[in-house]
């Protein structure tokens, strides 16, 4: 299928200005098909300010941030572009998405990460809750990002064209996560800073098959393979060895300072998908673990069998590190997407049925 081209701009809400959000105007107001129309913000402190002073563009943009959801929505936008933190609250953040669909807009968001392919790990009924609703209000709902997303869904099952036989997918962010600027998901779900005894969310059984399952699933139903269940989980986690510096809290000596974590989708007992994180909050750390190309991080994409292949994914903000393109790459998987989406059959949208996304309309010019 080719690439979905509207016939007039969509107007778009952005949902939330943190760390996704903020890119995401920028995004929007440089896409020729997308026009933004409005901005939700949950701080009061950020009620009535210019969108382009949130995203630090240096001008206004005429579009005023508020905290009044209704009043956001009575703007009636074609599509909200949803960047509010899921992590902490996936089930609360499923009901917003779905209060969304109600209005008969089309949705596309950064988490709950689970609906990137939610089969397996939701209730099927909570699946059809969410079919339902988006019929109802003949609208759509996609969540993706760079990871999960773009990183362990198209590029992954892309690269599976070229193969003649597939032992093994494996999936992988190697990063360096000491600038990432999220305290609640460094601290609380992967307790990073934390006494080594002191579990954090992410290492509590089922978590992480829930987290990045999805990913699993997906690729398995886009090889169309039948996993064994349930999906297999393994953490090592270690402490750091000297005191290290990091945006969202230093860590000390003794405390936990990186994991290394996989999530493993097997065939009758043989490993076919595995999802697999190689987490530092130092670049030195654990030098025996996987490594990237460059210091900072990468995505790396492996599939064993014949031939053998490698694709190493490296990032940088053009005025920022790893972390920073990392918060803009999920924006723009979103952004470029809300053409496609808005075009989509109503209900919950996967990759796998998405035609052709690209940054049609981007390229700079002089």
């Amino acid at each position: 299928m080719t690439q979905v081209v509207p016939e007039k701009p969509l107007r778009v809400v952005v949902w939330s200005t943190g760390t996704i959000g903020c890119h995401a105007i920028a995004g929007i107001d440089a896409h020729p098909d997308l026009e933004l129309v409005g901005v939700w913000v949950s701080n009061p402190a950020k009620h009535g300010r210019d969108a382009g002073e949130l995203a630090g563009l240096g001008r206004e943009l005429g579009v005023r941030a508020s905290t009044d959801r209704d009043e956001v929505m009575a703007l009636a936008p074609d599509a909200v572009l949803h960047a509010a933190m899921t992590d902490d609250r996936p089930f609360e953040a499923i009901e917003d998405l779905l209060w969304m669909l109600e209005q008969g807009v089309d949705v596309v968001s950064s988490g709950p990460v689970l609906l990137q392919w939610p089969a397996g790990i939701l209730p099927p009924e909570m699946i059809e809750r969410i079919a339902e609703t988006g019929c109802r209000g003949d609208a759509s709902l996609y969540v993706n990002g760079i990871d999960p997303g773009f990183a362990n869904d198209v590029l992954p099952l892309v690269m599976t064209s070229l193969s003649q036989r597939i032992d093994l997918v494996r999936v992988s962010e190697i990063a360096d996560y000491s600038t990432y600027y999220q305290p609640v998901v460094m601290s609380d779900l992967f307790g990073f800073g934390r006494p080594m005894e002191e579990v954090g969310m992410l290492w509590q059984p089922g978590i992480l098959s829930m987290a990045w399952g999805s990913v699993v699933r997906q690729i398995a139903a886009g090889l169309d393979i039948t996993l064994d269940e349930p999906l297999t989980e393994e953490v090592d986690r270690r402490a750091a060895e000297v005191d290290t510096p990091s945006v969202s809290g230093d860590i000390a000596a003794g405390t936990m300072g990186a994991v290394r974590f996989r999530v493993v989708g097997k065939v009758d007992g043989v490993e076919r998908v595995v999802l697999e994180h190689v987490t530092r909050t130092a670049p030195d750390q654990v030098p025996e673990w996987p490594i990237p190309p460059e210091d900072d991080g990468c995505y790396r994409v492996e599939i064993l069998g014949e031939p053998m292949m490698k694709v190493d994914l490296t990032h940088h903000g053009e005025h920022g590190d790893h972390n920073v393109s990392g918060m803009i790459t999920t924006a723009q998987r979103l952004v470029n997407s809300l053409p496609a989406v808005c075009a989509a059959e109503p209900g919950l949208v996967t990759a796998l049925d998405l035609p052709l996304v690209t940054g049609r309309g981007l390229v700079a010019r002089a």
